[in-house]
């Protein structure tokens, strides 16, 4: 910790003093398993924090070397982590399967991909920076579950001993015997390192006779058929074909284990952290590659416009124009940030925004116009004035003119429905008012959107468009 003393030091300059400072006292004092693969969220909850402060914390202390980030390629099913990477670069899979759910998955940015803080080993070493040396309980534990998965701290061990019958550490190019006696239930052999597993359904009448079965852990072969066997004597040969240590380990898929599994808690998600004006300041074009192309199911965009700006470099002249611009492009800038949202990119005057919820767009949008109304009012005049436009839905997240930027229909509707705007005017989608937060803050506010269908250049369908006052 005294190498990092200077670091949270110059963090305290960054960011929350408040968050440094429980971040400090974690690094210092908490066992080394919750050191891997921190769920930012989580923490921010326990310690009473702003999810958005600790977010960008935990950003700048990776930037600074106190921890390091991990994508983490998850099995929606299970919660599992079907590759972990260190960067979204390496994310380059167009489909995982999970070998524990027999079930292949398609990766999205939105829940299949979390974004993790494990602490670096120049500031402590844990035990999880060498995950061979784990055994297959911490192994799991650490390792193999996301950070999603709510593993209680007590009674993990004995709440693993009601669904694991046996499990073994198998060195580099070693064979071993598992001999146990099988019950009547619906019996997994899997092997959390190369992800493969063998499903037995075990029922019948019990059987004297011994069973055997043979199975050899490599990277590239998955145990998916279900094999029906009695109860009784059961004798398995695995032989490890990897240049790893494997933990093939035998479980019963009994409530113990589903209800283990059943404890969800939210996590960062590459799509949120996408969306952070913070990690895209930082880290900036190091995110993905030129042929990279990554699917978001869900993500909101907001486009601004100001109303004649044209007739305002004309009025006040060049410079005079240009610097009110530039203040607008701060203030708004401002506000995006302040809603967990991130500036994509200007153009002229026009601004592109991401958020990962409509309803934070929504607040974002009502902000902008009240501060240029603001800003105008200390100005005494009417120069800015915002056109803004919303749209949510799909899109897919590319490397574009050396920056991530974001491709598909969902960015055109939302350009286009900014360009209906006419003078202070906030215009939604339908797929944006459909959403529960933004019906919420609606209703707080008293605010009845004026609805219309109308057809967008390139946009075969009409769209229905509200207008909010």
């Amino acid at each position: 910790m005294s190498e990092a003393q200077p670091l949270f030091a110059v963090l305290r300059q960054i960011v929350q003093p408040a968050v440094v400072d429980a971040m400090e006292r974690f690094v210092r004092d908490t066992p080394d398993r919750k050191l891997c693969r921190v769920n930012v969220l989580a923490f921010a909850a326990q310690e009473g924090l702003d999810e958005e402060q600790t977010i960008n914390a935990f950003l700048h202390a990776s930037h600074l070397g106190l921890f390091e980030l991990s994508w983490n390629v998850l099995c929606p099913g299970c919660g599992g982590v079907l590759d972990a990477n260190t960067s979204l670069r390496t994310v380059q899979s167009d489909s995982y399967t999970c070998a524990l759910c027999a079930a292949g998955y398609e990766p999205t940015l939105d829940e299949m991909v979390e974004v993790t803080f494990t602490v670096s080993p120049r500031v402590r070493h844990i035990a999880a920076h060498n995950p061979e040396q784990l055994s297959p309980v911490e192994y799991f534990r650490q390792i193999y579950w996301g950070s999603g998965i709510d593993l209680p701290d007590d009674g993990f061990e004995a709440k693993v001993d009601e669904f694991m019958l046996e499990a073994l550490e198998l060195p580099p190019g070693e064979k071993a015997v598992i001999s146990l006696q099988l019950p009547a239930e619906f019996v997994i052999i899997f092997e959390p390192v190369t992800h493969a597993a063998q499903f037995i359904d075990v029922k019948g009448e019990p059987t004297r006779e011994r069973q055997n079965l043979t199975m050899v852990f490599d990277r590239g072969f998955r145990h998916s058929e279900i094999l029906e066997l009695r109860p009784g004597s059961f004798r398995i040969s695995v032989e490890n074909h990897t240049q790893v240590r494997t933990l093939p380990s035998v479980c019963i898929a009994n409530e113990a284990l589903h209800e283990l599994l059943g404890r969800r808690r939210p996590f960062l998600t590459a799509k949120r952290l996408l969306s952070n004006q913070t990690f895209r300041d930082i880290f900036r074009t190091d995110t993905i590659e030129v042929d990279q192309r990554l699917k978001i199911t869900s993500l909101t965009f907001l486009f601004t416009d100001l109303r004649g700006s044209t007739e305002l470099y004309e009025r006040v002249g060049d410079l005079a124009a240009f610097d009110l611009v530039k203040t607008h492009f701060s203030i708004l800038r401002e506000i995006v940030g302040a809603q967990a949202g991130a500036v994509v990119k200007t153009i002229g005057d026009a601004v592109m925004a991401t958020f990962p919820a409509p309803s934070s767009a929504l607040v974002a949008a009502m902000r902008m116009r009240d501060a240029m109304l603001h800003l105008n009012s200390e100005r005494g005049s009417e120069d800015l004035v915002l056109k803004i436009g919303i749209h949510e839905g799909p899109c897919i997240a590319v490397s574009l003119n050396e920056r991530q930027d974001y491709f598909g229909q969902t960015v055109n509707i939302a350009s286009r429905v900014q360009h209906l705007a006419t003078s202070r005017e906030i215009f939604a989608t339908g797929a944006v008012l459909d959403d529960p937060g933004v019906a919420k803050f609606l209703a707080g506010r008293g605010l009845n959107p004026m609805s219309q269908s109308v057809a967008l250049r390139g946009i075969a369908d009409e769209v229905r468009v509200f207008a909010i006052p």
